[in-house]
């Protein structure tokens, strides 16, 4: 039988929505807006993403143009001249993907870029302040945060900032990354006529390495200039064993920052 408004059920049903009307009505409202408000995040992040990802992608290939043309030691004044505005112009597109995406692992990679160009031209001072930079991006990765700690360091050695590199290089840092910062400690050590901590510290670097079943010569060689002989490292034989993830290398090169020196 319908429900007429003189029916006492009737009454109970417009009280109960007069009552609990407005919570019903608020909770669908919170439902939309939460729906609408992760559809628009999602949208805009993906936009901002896109946008952060094209100006890095133009930055890469600016910055291979540069390499190779660096590259020519018989330039002619013409392409010098040009050579010099594309690294002019490298700089101020690293510079703008850093001020609108600063947070973003593109601003990261294109830091890494701009630092290794500073290096090539022993422009420590310039370097150390562009990996100071990198080092404020929290991207909550604790690989990318070693990387840059230990380019941080070799670039203040390089510049001669002994202490300043020690300091840094004794942050802590994934396991992963413990022959390379072992190494640079000896490194470091040497430069401060250490000899007996940088024989500790690159012996420790090897066999860290040899744990892995990895080798490296240039350390290696560091090691028989301070009278070490460095016990073979036997290569991995089995094929069905599981590579280890490789030593993260503190050689500047970004061209695949994020996968290749992460190891990851």
């Amino acid at each position: 039988m319908a429900l007429t408004p003189n029916s006492p059920n009737a009454d109970n049903s417009m009280q109960a929505l007069k009552q609990y009307g407005s919570y019903i009505v608020t909770a669908i409202l919170l439902a939309l807006a939460a729906y609408f408000g992760w559809t628009y995040w999602q949208n805009n992040h993906a936009r901002v993403d896109t946008v952060a990802a094209d100006q890095y992608a133009d930055i890469q290939q600016l910055n291979e143009e540069v390499k190779l043309a660096s590259q020519n030691p018989d330039l002619e004044a013409e392409a010098q001249e040009a050579l010099t505005q594309s690294r002019s112009q490298l700089d101020k597109n690293i510079d703008t993907l850093v001020s609108t995406h600063g947070e973003s692992v593109y601003a990261w990679q294109a830091l890494m870029i701009k630092a290794r160009q500073q290096v090539d031209n022993d422009d420590f001072a310039a370097a150390t302040e562009t990996f100071k930079k990198a080092l404020a991006i929290d991207l909550g990765d604790a690989g990318l945060e070693a990387i840059t700690r230990l380019r941080y360091a070799k670039t203040l050695l390089a510049a001669g900032d002994t202490d300043a590199a020690l300091s840094e290089a004794n942050n802590d840092m994934p396991s992963s990354f413990e022959a390379s910062q072992q190494e640079l400690l000896g490194d470091i050590y040497l430069a401060q006529d250490n000899k007996d901590s940088a024989i500790k510290s690159y012996s420790n670097a090897w066999e860290l390495l040899r744990s892995r079943q990895e080798t490296r010569a240039v350390l290696a060689l560091k090691m028989e200039s301070l009278g070490i002989t460095a016990e073979p490292i036997a290569e991995q034989t089995s094929l069905v064993q599981e590579p280890s993830a490789p030593e993260p290398s503190l050689v500047m090169d970004t061209s695949n920052e994020v996968a290749v020196e992460a190891g990851q």
